[in-house]
């Protein structure tokens, strides 16, 4: 049975917190008589060894303190600009963190104030935020090996993503990462027969819906195409969750006899996904004191539970085809369907081949999942947003579409390495709505961090600093990217832009992180989003948000008329857990290319 959350910390971290209260109660009582003497009554000595507590937490601040300030001075260094809080402890900012209702609005705040890189003091934790190019590069790239996850950003995803590729450093992160490099050759991930296959089930479904009169939310329909194209994709099979229907609009009543099953087992593992990774979030605020938060249970390890019962039957069926005993599956309700013969190689037989520890194998899977549902979903939702919002962009890719694969042929990968205009609307959607908003990492050492002036002195960045940058502002902000950053102009990527700010600095684009730990889905998922724009476009046009059918609670209030920079325009409210989603979902409407023709 594992302990509360809360108990296993206070268990970790008392013993040294409460040694100055144990030290002078020790010495009140035992040595104190011997040296002078003196007795004290048993109330003073329990006072003093209260008083003790609050002064020892002082006093090793300010050593600690003092002894950061020595290091950065003798490094010819200054501390990075601190953000004050208006409550002790940090508290303030924590609240802040939480009252943020835009990606990242509370640190453009910040930052217009004290800069660009930041630090934040929470309950004597050091979180840095950056959007530097340059010491982003250094933590992801050049100055590799003195960053990780750590162990504190372990424990913070530990319930939810295990010890999977994500959440691992050394030995571990280095066997997830040679286990998945295999299956993003060339080869694989131009499976364009696989797209199809699942891309046309959608599109059906998706005209199904449309022609009935109502508004269809892209977000759910891409994001159910994207997990049974990467569940086939990794394990061989999919597991359908296509066929649970789409869901109506909750301002409009479903027809009699409705084929949306919300008891389906793909909508219990979507909610209980989405949840898990929601609650994990809200975890980041209170970095290594999040236990406290989450004292008598670990509210992240049932969603999880979950996710695990919904794609365990590929797991042991696979565990049992290695043993030889060849159990198959099907008609039991799971909705995974089977590909081809049971022998294929993927993914998950070489996990299994390498070890039968099914708590790897599982936190594998389900970081792969992550991956491969999660971060194309948001691309593909956001792309259909500016499809919506910029009707001529629209029409000029459409254009391309047909000029380079017609109206009905399957695209192949050469005729998608060579729709340029196709790419540069996927990179400038990524550039604005970056599926990964936030990352971290985790300083190994004290380090230094050039001045990005002249005059200016190197920043200190102390041992065990958590910092988290910032890709949603970076790729935003307009002395990297031009007068226009906030403007969606997919020619910059183009035109003589991309000269004059991307090329001569590759790292102020970052959709899909830089460095050792890049992503290695990177092509598939250009591929998978590429895929299914051309389908989408040869078959449907005309594209408009449907206001009418978003949950009104996930409309933008009026207030955000006042916001700054893109909050003042956005037509859906963002949010984000791991990636970045659309709140309430992406309400659309479209017109099918034939039934505009007639």
């Amino acid at each position: 049975m594992d302990l509360p959350p809360g108990v296993v910390y206070l268990a970790r971290e008392l013993p040294l917190t409460l040694l100055p209260s144990v030290l002078t109660y020790v010495f009140l009582t035992r040595l104190l008589p011997l040296l002078s003497s003196l007795e004290l009554p048993l109330s003073a000595r329990v006072g003093a060894a209260i008083i003790a507590q609050p002064i020892g937490i002082v006093i090793s601040y300010i050593i600690r303190e003092i002894r950061y300030a020595r290091d950065a001075t003798a490094r010819g260094a200054v501390h990075i600009p601190s953000v004050p809080s208006k409550k002790w402890g940090g508290l303030s900012l924590i609240e802040e963190m939480k009252r943020s209702v835009y990606p990242a609005d509370f640190l453009l705040d910040w930052m217009e104030v004290y800069g660009n890189t930041v630090v934040a003091k929470v309950l004597g934790d050091y979180a840095i935020f950056t959007t530097e190019p340059e010491y982003i590069k250094a933590i992801l790239a050049t100055d590799f090996d003195s960053w990780w996850k750590g162990p504190d950003a372990h424990l913070v995803g530990k319930s939810l993503l295990g010890s999977g590729v994500f959440n691992t450093d050394d030995a571990m992160w280095k066997f997830h990462r040679t286990m998945s490099r295999p299956f993003f050759s060339r080869e694989r991930i131009s499976d364009f027969d696989l797209f199809d296959r699942h891309s046309n089930d959608a599109l059906r479904r998706l005209g199904q819906r449309l022609s009935e009169g109502h508004a269809v939310d892209i977000q759910d329909l891409v994001s159910r195409f994207t997990l049974d194209s990467a569940t086939e994709f990794l394990f061989g099979k999919s597991v359908d969750s296509i066929s649970a229907g789409l869901p109506y609009p909750s301002t409009s009543s479903a027809p009699s006899g409705t084929n949306f099953n919300s008891t389906h087992p793909s909508n219990t593992y979507v909610k209980a996904f989405v949840q898990a990774q929601l609650l994990t979030t809200k975890r980041v605020a209170y970095s290594s004191k999040w236990p406290l938060y989450e004292f008598w249970r670990d509210r992240v390890k049932p969603m999880r539970q979950v996710c695990d019962e919904y794609v365990r039957g590929i797991l042991e069926e696979a565990v049992d085809r290695k043993r030889g005993t060849g159990r198959g599956r099907g008609g039991d309700g799971t909705g995974i369907e089977e590909k081809e013969e049971e022998k294929q190689e993927t993914f998950l037989s070489h996990l299994v081949e390498a070890t039968e520890d099914k708590e790897v194998i599982m936190d594998s899977i389900f970081n792969i999942l992550v991956a491969g549902r999660d971060t194309t979903a948001a691309t593909l939702t956001f792309a259909v947003y500016m499809l919506a919002e910029h009707p001529d962009m629209a029409n000029r890719l459409r254009k391309e579409v047909l000029e380079v694969v017609g109206s009905a042929r399957m695209p192949t990968y050469d005729d998608v390495r060579g729709m340029k205009f196709l790419r540069a609307f996927i990179n400038e959607t990524l550039r604005l709505y970056p599926p990964v908003p936030f990352d971290s990492r985790t300083s190994k050492t004290a380090t230094v961090w050039p001045a990005l002036k002249p005059g200016d002195k190197p920043l200190y960045v102390t041992l065990n600093s958590r910092v988290r940058y910032c890709v949603f502002l970076m790729h935003r902000r307009k002395d990297l990217w031009g007068p226009d950053a906030l403007e969606f102009d997919p020619d910059r990527f183009l035109d003589d832009r991309v000269r004059k700010y991307l090329t001569p600095n590759p790292f102020i684009f970052l959709p899909f992180n830089a460095g050792p730990r890049i992503c290695l889905g990177q092509q598939f998922a250009y591929n998978e989003a590429s895929f299914f724009l051309i389908r989408l476009l040869q078959k449907f046009t005309s594209f408009t948000l449907a206001p009418d059918a978003q949950p009104e609670s996930t409309r933008p209030p009026e207030s955000w008329k006042r916001a700054k920079g893109t909050q003042a325009t956005e037509k859906i409210m963002l949010e984000r857990h791991l990636t970045m989603f659309a709140k309430g979902g992406l309400w659309v409407r479209m017109k099918a290319v034939a039934t505009e023709q007639e």
